[in-house]
């Protein structure tokens, strides 16, 4: 033992250290020098009073300091009496600063203190110049001092300060050498005085040089770095220094520390806390990465211990180490197994205190507090004002939650500053306030921002009226003098290193400001009073002011992001600082108990805090992120509105707070989703298909504004110049908007209006503060936007800083309202000063004065600005996110206004203005260009496209259009997008758009496609219908027949769902004018068979309804209703499924519609001719009606399989009609039987009649007639209908021949006197009817139906070809039960009244050849339109397109070789057409109508412009177009212009060669020059085979490009097959990418540079001479210890298993799988640095298949081609299988285990594309869900999170769909077209990618 003992006694002897039985002690010893000399252990030092007592420290050292502290001591007089310089390095802490305090206390040093942080300058250590009675000087600062007066400087915070400050003090502290800016050079004493034996005291004064005392010393204080964040030390300065590690102090000395301090507590609790907290400082807990403990902080917690010795354990270490708000799960973990071992319980009773009762005397109070019926009393500092404590709670709902709060403030007050972490809007404000006005304080709110200055928090330079410079205490100080109550809101925004300054005011309530002056305690202050004998007046003329006791610090401040890549606020310095209280939201029933108490008249919210704490609950980081925006005061403001305007929508009001309509697709998802579970459900809509006008007006009447319902007083101002008065075109979106404003202003509101540019954000305010009568005040923020140009605008006049009122300062004077533009422009932390005026109507100003809140009871005076009780702020910002990426005002201050989402005008908002503004411009026009940026909007919401076209560009257009009439719309369009026109793929977008919509951007004059005319075949007089008068005595002998009459049997009504979908309409006339006006492919079902179409006409519609035609659309399979009108852009679907449940076997349904007119004209009659069902369908409310008869019976379907359709032998059909009456009455005819059943739907009555004969067809004659065809034989009958119980019957002797041929079609109307004459070439007045005969092309009957004889004249056609006889060799498939053709004779034609026409559909094979368009295969047509054009007497055969896409039953059952078109006549003489695919078409066949729609079309394409100009740089070449030898040409060294000829590469105008501008090269080549275009006449003449040589030598060039990268001229087409089709794709997904690039590269203000623009805060150093007085922008340096930045981590996992190969052919899953994996490859090209991707393959066989590494991504198209050949072999060679669910857990695992490998990353995002078959493997939807949420968890010691995502590209029916729906939201996605890919995955990267850059 004694030989162990010496060797450490051996070892302490070598290291300096003094021997463990060594026990130090301080000994004064008497010293003949007059002074005393001091005694530690060995080392002594002479110390003497001090010149200037007061600056001697205080009140530091203890009356018996520990061992640990004396050894430091010790050390530090060692260094001073060799006259070195020593830095004291240890963990953050007070303890280093205390220590060296100590030193100078015990040695009587005097102090000057300099608190180092980035904004320190060079003048803050040297020099600085000060104007002093008009002259400027320099003053000497804190090192010049203590080097003359030989004093201490203590510099804290080394690490802190910026690398080129520190450097100046090097020769200082080397050689005590220093050239000062005032001329003066300091000199080491021992060189000083050899100097003055040499020299004499004044030739060394004339010298300027001046004497460094050798008493002067530095001591540094510093941070290790890089453990700690900051600047390393530069390697010169720390070899000046000597280190002293200062380590906390050992356990005993702490623990006896502690036992002293609570001797009412047991030893062994305190033992516990001091183990607990040591355990967490030892080496061996590093690598869990937790903070360091503050040990300094657990004596103020054994202080409360002592006053309250129940309090808990648990909850006071929180207070001291708050590591629920700033761990991750490990990281708790961690620390609570810490607590078990020490038998701490970790569990915190949340209401375990309460305050009983307060009484105060003078700035002390007394507070009971309350635990567990026991009361404890507290005798705690309070401030001086006189509150009612009454009155107080009156405007403060107490629960018990917030009491235990307010509790353990008071303990917390009691000790030390405290800090309240707390999210966004939980209430830290209110319960402060109410902490203060219980304890008499009043509160300086002082709002952190980022940019904030160590002189922003202590001292602001000003000037004097006389011009002298002077500092102005901050708000700050002046709360430390006055002992006010600091609230500093913001603590996480604030840089650390300036807000270090404070560290000293916060632990020894000592503060040095930037003029000299010193703060200390007031007990300090009282001492050195007493000390000296001085008074107030004398230490206050030595710059010593006395802190007030009463003064306190609260700080508030937001959680950490736990497992945020950007450095934590939270820091192991920042914890030494403070006690931290954790304050979470309110509870679900605290809410409502405190909503409810503060609001009157509450209606029932129940759902809407389901809603929100479902959101704050949810693990769902997209919930999480929106719980934030709803937070207790938001909910206040929803409760307010709710209770003032009950019948506000909930769901409106919610999505409105929210913000929903700028949310990423994924987030709005979600809320939906929510909002949906919690019952909170949309108003119901109407279902009208028309855009309607709101019935939203406004009016300013009898000193009342109104808009909408909502109304308050006119305001009547003092100064009406301010108001403001614009041109302003109401509509009705916007005027919806403003009522929403008005009722917000009308609760006392701020308002913030967030939306995208040019939709009309400031026209909306002005015109509000205009009708509202309200002076408005206008400030318009910019980046470069500071907090003191927001609030004040500096001058110098005279070389005085002059102060001028900005417009915020304006506007809370006057009462205005202060309009704030572009709030998203200015950095976050600038724009949040608003914040304390909005809450709390407080805000300091630069120049020294504060505004107050209106109500603060606080009298103005010329410091203090009253704000005027009318003041009101509207903010204005682009909405947040993607493509904007400017600054998220909404995601910081959106809680404090009432939020507002400003969007485009819907389409007949946006029409309505245009109107005003164009009021000559055509509705089409307006509608084209409506429609057109409607759909660019939205893509642009997608990211499809970068620029976001607002409401601005297209009023813009209509005022070109009203101004210069005869400009072309194509040419005015390019005013807004030739800004795109130098990027081919959005040129492409844009110009597809356009042409979408009908605006022919791209075509030319000649692009002009109508049918080809031919003569149509002479009407001849083929014979005469005679019409029986005189009874049927030869077949009845009756002529009136017995009418049966009795009441429908209805059934229902029965309500389905309308489902509102969105149309793809597009315009066909853009590229190519023809008769095709538009087009709209409905959304069909995949088995969806179109069986039938009509048109409710809008002549026939009751007035007030839609303003179109109706189109209905009937399919089978099931049985659904379509409605659309021919301009709108949605349908409504009614599914019928519930009432013609599907059918199996032969049985196929078989449904006509019937339109009603008015009065049921929202009615639509349904038959299905099979089951003999009638019904009628309300389009308006969805609701079913069965309509049922004796004598017209339903029958029962066969739901057996079947080898044969079986028909009904006598089937009843309804009788078709474009001329129904008001009654609605219907005929339904028994085919092949005697059967006539009369509906009349209005009433609901049947009439039924029983003919004398059978029954084979039946035509609507019109007027109550109809023509009825007898079977077997050719006899026709006119059935009339003269009442409801007369019906007659006449006989119709039709003759022999043509004239006695089957009735096809037979008109309603008759043809008008001018038709009828232009059609028979003599003038002609008479009945007639069109009709359309067998073997005819069109048919008139003169008389008929009204005369006894009706001459027929008909025009003849030729028979139609025989089809061929085709059965596919296969006998069995004619046996297949496959219905006959669905094409209808109804509906194969269309006969136009006014026109005179017949329309027929006719298959591709019975048109002529000679009028067939070339180049149009059969396949590609649906067959074509036959035009009998009877008054023109011409033929026209219109080719119609095929169906995009058909079902395959559809495929099945219909016959390619017919025409499956059904046709239905529209309003004036239009046509609608819809094929098998679901394709309606709409047609104009009219000359007249064609004619004027052309010469609209040529003048959109600016047909009137075509006059020459006066500057023509248009040349012709004079080269003969035959004689063209292509080739590349000569190459000019020298690169000369060459215009025209053929022989130079690179040329212009020329020929032949590659160049610009020319005709005949094979490509173009740009050299650079001014390009001379030759006219477009001279490209067009160039003959083909010159064409052909070109296209040849262009190949080639191609071919030489593959050959390059190693590519065949096969895998160049292969690779192009894929590329061509997500080209857009891959450009939407580069516009994302490049816009956080872009984000991440903007620069930002570097400020104290000798260069650049002025900075407004350094005016006065300008004034003063200095030069680093201006900012420049650069792209910034990383904060000292900041995280690097790291890529972005992809994992992208493919489904190659065999099902994605055996099913391409059925749905193109692997095509689009390879598709998509080709566009990410594409996309992150050139993107290696910003994202890391890898690809990875799952299958049967395995789901580790490597594809891609992440470090070896694919570099060209050869390359990228090889991954798509190895992803279709293995699909195509793998066994069967399935590693999904494998797939998903290991690399979930592996990319969260990449962070533990140390290979670093931002974000993390798992991709897994697979199909939907799970059921075949049995795969459990809730186990992939699980894998896919629980990807990881961040937090210390623990991987990072990792997104996954599942993308299903394939499904076997709707599969894919059911799965989505079980599978967690936000985290799946199907995806049966490419084209929506790169909308998935912008939601996945933007959601995450975006939020991360913002």
């Amino acid at each position: 033992m004694d030989a162990a003992s010496r060797r450490l006694q051996q070892l302490h002897r070598v290291f300096g250290r003094p021997s463990l039985n060594n026990v130090l002690q301080i000994r004064l010893l008497s010293d003949s020098a007059g002074g005393k000399r001091l005694k530690i252990g060995d080392v002594s030092k002479l110390v003497t009073e001090p010149k200037h007592p007061e600056l001697m420290p205080r009140q530091f050292l203890k009356e018996k300091p520990s061992q640990s502290v004396l050894q430091h001591l010790r050390w530090i007089m060692q260094k001073d009496s060799l006259g070195q310089d020593v830095f004291l390095i240890g963990p953050p802490g007070p303890l280093r600063r205390q220590v060296a305090m100590m030193y100078l206390e015990l040695t009587k040093r005097e102090l000057e203190y300099v608190s180092l942080s980035r904004d320190t300058t060079e003048s803050d250590l040297k020099q600085r110049r000060e104007i002093e009675n008009g002259t400027a000087s320099y003053i000497d600062q804190s090192a010049v001092r203590a080097a003359l007066e030989g004093r201490i400087l203590v510099l804290e915070g080394i690490e802190k300060a910026e690398r080129n400050v520190l450097p100046v003090l090097n020769n200082l502290l080397e050689n005590r050498e220093m050239q000062l800016d005032d001329g003066r050079f300091l000199v080491a004493a021992k060189r000083y005085d050899t100097l003055l034996e040499t020299h004499s005291q004044e030739e060394l004064d004339a010298l300027r040089l001046v004497r460094v005392s050798e008493d002067f010393r530095v001591i540094a204080l510093g941070l290790p770095v890089p453990r700690y964040q900051g600047n390393p030390l530069d390697p010169p300065l720390r070899s000046r220094f000597q280190a002293r590690d200062v380590n906390p102090s050992p356990f005993k000395e702490l623990y006896e520390e502690l036992v002293s301090l609570a001797p009412n507590v047991n030893s062994e609790r305190i033992s516990h806390i001091l183990s607990f907290a040591t355990t967490l400082l030892q080496k061996e807990t590093s690598p869990i990465g937790l903070p360091d403990f503050p040990l300094d902080n657990l004596s103020h917690v054994a202080k409360i211990m002592n006053s309250m010795p129940k309090c808990s354990d648990a909850e006071l270490l929180h207070r001291v180490y708050p590591y629920t708000a700033m761990l991750g799960k490990d990281g708790k973990a961690a620390v609570e197994e810490a607590m078990d071992k020490f038998e701490i319980s970790p569990k915190i009773e949340e209401t375990a205190f309460s305050i009983k009762d307060i009484s105060r005397n003078g700035y002390e109070a007394s507070v009971s507090l309350s635990q567990k019926r026991k009361s404890f009393p507290l005798q705690v500092l309070s401030g001086g004002l006189n509150t009612n404590l009454n009155e107080v709670d009156k405007h403060f709902v107490k629960t018990p939650y917030h009491d235990t709060v307010l509790a353990q403030m008071v303990q917390s007050h009691l000790v030390k500053d405290f800090c309240i972490i707390g999210p966004r809007g939980c209430g830290k404000s209110v319960v402060v306030k109410q902490f203060a006005d219980m304890l008499g304080y009043h509160i300086e709110p002082i709002m952190l921002y980022q940019d904030m200055t160590s002189r922003d928090l202590l001292q602001q330079r000003t000037t004097m009226p006389n011009g002298d410079t002077t500092w102005r205490y901050t708000p700050l100080v002046t709360a430390a003098l006055e002992g006010s109550l600091a609230v500093l809101d913001g603590v996480h925004r604030v840089n650390a290193g300036s807000f270090s300054v404070l560290h000293r005011l916060v632990s020894e309530r000592e503060l040095q400001l930037l003029d000299g002056t010193r703060l200390i305690g007031q007990n300090k202050y009282d001492q050195m009073k007493i000390d000296l004998g001085l008074s107030d007046k004398d230490l206050q003329q030595r710059n010593i002011l006395p802190i007030h006791p009463s003064f306190r610090i609260i700080a508030l401040s937001e959680p950490p992001v736990v497992g945020s890549s950007k450095q934590q606020w939270l820091s192991p310095e920042m914890l030494t600082m403070f006690l931290y209280h954790n304050m979470r939201p309110l509870s679900r029933l605290e809410e409502m108990d405190v909503i409810s108490r503060l609001v009157p008249n509450l209606p029932d919210l129940g759902r809407l805090f389901d809603f929100v704490h479902s959101l704050r609950g949810s693990k769902d980081a997209s919930l999480q992120s929106l719980s934030s925006n709803l937070s207790t005061r938001q909910l206040l403001r929803i409760a307010r509105r709710l209770a003032t305007f009950p019948s506000e929508d909930l769901h409106s009001v919610i999505r409105k707070a929210c913000l929903a309509r700028f949310l990423p697709r994924m987030a709005q998802s979600a809320l939906n989703q929510t909002l949906e579970e919690c019952q909170i459900t949309l108003k119901e809509e109407s279902h009208h298909l028309d855009e309607y006008q709101h019935s939203v007006t406004c009016e300013v009447k009898d000193g009342i504004v109104r808009i909408g319902q909502t109304s308050i007083p006119i305001y009547s101002p003092q100064n009406q110049t301010k108001v403001p008065d614009i041109l302003f075109y109401e509509n009705p979106q916007h005027l919806t908007v403003m009522e929403d404003m008005l009722k917000d202003f009308s609760l006392g509101e701020h308002l913030l209006l967030v939306g995208n540019q040019g939709v009309g954000k400031n026209k909306i305010v002005d015109k509000f503060l205009q009708m509202l009568n309200r002076p408005r005040e206008y400030v318009q923020l910019h980046r470069d936007t500071t907090v003191q140009t927001l609030t004040l605008q500096p001058t110098v006049r005279d070389g005085i800083i002059m102060y001028e009122d900005s417009p915020l300062v304006v506007a809370v004077k006057q009462g205005h309202v202060l309009v704030v533009d572009e709030a998203d422009k200015a950095p976050t932390n600038v724009t949040c000063v608003l914040k304390t005026l909005v809450e709390s109507g407080e805000m300091h100003l630069a120049d020294g004065r504060r505004i107050v809140a209106a109500d603060a009871k606080i009298p103005a005076s010329p410091n203090v600005i009253v704000a005027h009780p009318d003041f009101r702020m509207v903010v204005l910002a682009n909405r947040p996110g993607f493509p904007f990426l400017g600054n998220d005002f909404f995601g910081a201050m959106g809680d404090i206004f009432s939020c507002h989402a400003i969007d485009n005008p819907d389409m007949e908002s946006e029409m309505a203005m245009l109107r005003q503004y164009g009021p000559d411009v055509s509705d089409t026009t307006l509608q084209r260009l409506v429609s057109a940026f409607a759909d660019l909007r939205e893509m642009a919401d997608q990211g499809l496209i970068n620029y976001p076209y607002s409401t601005r560009e297209v009023v813009n257009m209509v005022r070109h259009l009203q101004r210069y009439p005869n400009e072309g719309l194509t040419t005015v369009v390019r005013n807004v997008f030739d800004f795109d026109s130098y990027n081919k793929e959005l040129q492409e977008t844009i110009v597809e758009t356009m042409q979408k919509h009908g605006i022919p951007v791209g075509a030319s004059q000649a692009s002009i496609s109508l049918a080809k005319e031919v003569p149509l075949p002479t009407l001849e007089n083929i014979g005469q219908w005679k019409v029986s008068s005189d009874g049927m005595r030869r077949k009845t002998g009756l002529m009136s027949l017995p009418v049966k009459t009795k009441n429908l049997t209805i059934k229902g009504p029965v309500s389905l769902y309308i489902q509102n979908q969105s149309l793809d309409r597009t315009q066909s006339r853009a590229s190519v004018f023809s008769e095709e006006e538009a087009y709209s492919v409905l959304p069909l079902e995949e088995n969806n068979v179109v069986c039938d179409i009509a048109v409710s006409r809008v002549d026939r519609r009751s007035p007030g309804q839609n303003k179109h035609d109706v189109i209905y659309v009937a399919t089978c399979n099931p049985i659904c209703l379509y409605t659309l009108t021919p301009t709108s852009h949605t349908s409504n679907l009614i599914d019928m499924y519930d009432v013609f449940p599907s059918t199996l076997g032969g049985f196929k349904p078989e449904v006509k519609l019937q339109a009603l007119s008015a009065p049921l004209d929202d009615l639509v009659l349904l038959h299905e001719q099979n089951t003999n069902v009638v019904i009628t369908v309300n389009v308006e409310n969805g609701q079913i009606t069965r309509l049922m008869s004796d004598t017209l019976p339903e029958v029962s379907p066969r739901r057996r399989f079947s080898t044969v359709a079986i028909k009904p032998e006598s089937p009843f059909k309804m009788c078709l009609s474009e001329d129904i009456d008001p009654r609605g009455t219907t005929l339904f005819y028994q085919q092949n039987g005697q059967h006539v059943e009369f509906f009349n739907i209005l009433e609901g009555l049947s009439h039924s009649v029983d003919l004398p004969f059978n029954v084979k067809g039946c035509q609507a004659l019109g007027e109550g007639r109809w023509l009825l065809s007898e079977t077997d034989s050719s006899w026709k009958y006119i059935l009339s209908r003269t009442a409801d119980d007369e019906v007659k019957l006449s006989p119709v002797d039709v003759g022999r021949g043509l004239s006695s041929q089957s009735v096809l079609l037979m008109g309603t109307k008759p043809l008008g006197d001018k038709r009828l004459t232009e059609a028979l070439g003599e003038g002609m007045s008479c009945p007639n009817r069109v009709a359309v005969l067998d073997g005819t092309h069109a048919a008139m009957l003169l008389g008929f139906p009204d005369l006894s004889e009706a001459d027929l004249y008909a025009s003849s056609r030729e028979p139609f070809p025989e089809p061929a006889q085709n059965n596919n060799g296969n006998d069995m498939f004619s046996l297949r039960a496959k219905p006959s053709s669905a094409q209808s004779a109804e509906r194969s034609f269309a006969y136009l009244p006014q026109s005179g026409q017949v329309v027929r559909a006719l298959p591709t094979r019975h048109v002529p050849q000679d009028v067939k368009p070339p180049n149009v295969a059969k396949a590609d047509l649906s067959g074509y339109l036959e035009v009998s054009d009877l008054a023109n007497h011409k033929l026209r055969y219109i080719p119609v397109p095929g169906p995009g896409r058909i079902s395959p039953y559809a495929s099945w059952m219909l016959n390619r070789s017919d025409c499956n078109l059904y046709l239905a006549p529209t309003s004036n003489d239009g046509l609608v057409t819809v094929d098998a695919g679901g394709c309606v078409r709409q047609w104009e066949t009219v000359p007249s109508r064609l004619e004027q729609s052309m010469k609209e079309w040529r003048d959109m394409l600016g047909y009137h412009d075509s006059r020459e100009l006066q500057i023509n740089e248009e040349r012709e070449s004079g080269r003969d177009h035959e004689d063209i030898d292509t080739k590349h040409g000569k190459e000019d060294p020298l690169n000369q212009p060459h215009v025209g000829g053929n022989t130079w590469a690179g040329g212009t105008g020329g020929s032949s060669t590659a160049g610009l501008g020319g005709f005949g090269g094979p490509y173009r080549l740009d050299a650079g020059h001014k390009v001379f275009q030759v006219p477009q006449w001279e490209k067009d003449a160039v003959p083909e085979h010159v064409k052909q040589a070109a296209r040849e030598m262009g190949r080639k060039a191609y071919m030489q490009k593959l050959k390059e990268i190693e590519m065949s001229e096969y895998d160049g087409r292969l690779y192009e097959q894929y590329s061509a089709g997500v080209r857009r794709q891959v450009q939407s997904l580069r516009v994302i990418l490049d816009s956080l690039q872009a984000k991440g590269k903007e620069r930002q203000w570097i400020k104290h540079q000798s260069h650049g623009e002025l900075d407004d805060g350094k005016l006065i150093e300008g004034l003063t001479g200095e030069s680093g007085i201006y900012k420049r922008r650069a792209e910034k340096e990383p904060d000292p210890g900041s995280p690097q930045l790291k890529p972005k981590r992809l994992r992208v996992v493919v489904d190659v298993s065999g099902s994605m190969y055996r099913f391409d052919g059925h749905d193109s899953r692997l095509t689009r799988q390879l598709e998509a994996i080709l566009m990410v490859m594409e996309a992150f090209e050139t993107y290696e640095d910003k994202f890391k991707y890898d690809i990875y393959g799952h299958s049967g066989e395995t789901y580790v298949e490597q594809f891609v590494h992440k470090d070896r991504p694919p570099k060209n198209n050869r390359e990228r081609l090889n991954v798509l050949k190895l992803m279709l072999a293995h699909s195509q060679f793998c066994i069967s299988g399935d590693h999904t669910l494998e797939a998903a857990s290991h690399h979930t695992r592996e990319l969260a285990a990449e962070e533990e490998k140390g290979e670093e990353a931002d974000e993390r995002f798992l991709l897994l594309l697979s199909d939907a078959n799970f059921d075949r493997y049995g795969i459990r939807p809730e186990r992939f869900g699980q894998i896919l949420t629980g990807g990881g968890t961040g937090g210390a010691g623990n991987g990072a999170d990792v997104n996954a995502y599942a993308i299903f590209v394939g499904s076997l029916g709707d599969q894919a769909v059911r799965l989505n729906k079980q599978l967690p939201s936000g985290h799946s996605y199907v995806c049966m077209d490419t084209k929506n890919l790169p909308l998935i995955l912008q939601q996945i990267f933007t959601s995450g990618m975006l939020s991360s850059t913002s």
